[in-house]
């Protein structure tokens, strides 16, 4: 399944009645499978939550726990960023060199990987006492 069409599709499934802002994120995991996620606001706004999440929760209750590649598409004028949480749960499921593409609706894109997105990610490895 190509990613950018999977991020586009579950983008028109957003729940966005505040913002009107639909963002559509599609990982494909390492073992193959595709997972989708949309935005889901709540009238509360910090009790929202990203597409990206979305995505990595449904890997996660498929039973898959590693990123290979994940696209995230909205309506912008130029390609959509992944917010600082996001950044941070992509990292905890993806190595430096996964690929991130941020898209918009009219065909433009970037990619960059998880380690330019987000440079002295925190790990599990700064909790390890030597």
């Amino acid at each position: 399944m190509d990613l950018l069409e999977a991020a586009r599709q579950v983008r028109e499934r957003a729940w966005v009645p505040y913002s009107r802002f639909k963002v559509g994120a599609a990982i494909r995991a390492e073992s193959g499978a595709v997972y989708q996620g949309c935005n889901v606001e709540n009238v509360a706004y910090p009790e929202g939550t990203c597409a990206e999440a979305g995505a990595i929760a449904a890997m996660c209750a498929g039973g898959d726990y590693r990123i290979a590649e994940i696209t995230v598409i909205a309506d912008s004028p130029e390609p959509v960023p992944c917010c600082g949480g996001c950044r941070q749960k992509i990292a905890e499921f993806a190595g430096p060199e996964v690929r991130v593409t941020m898209a918009t609706i009219d065909g433009k894109s970037r990619t960059v990987t998880v380690a330019e997105l987000l440079p002295g990610v925190f790990s599990a490895a700064h909790m390890d006492r030597a």
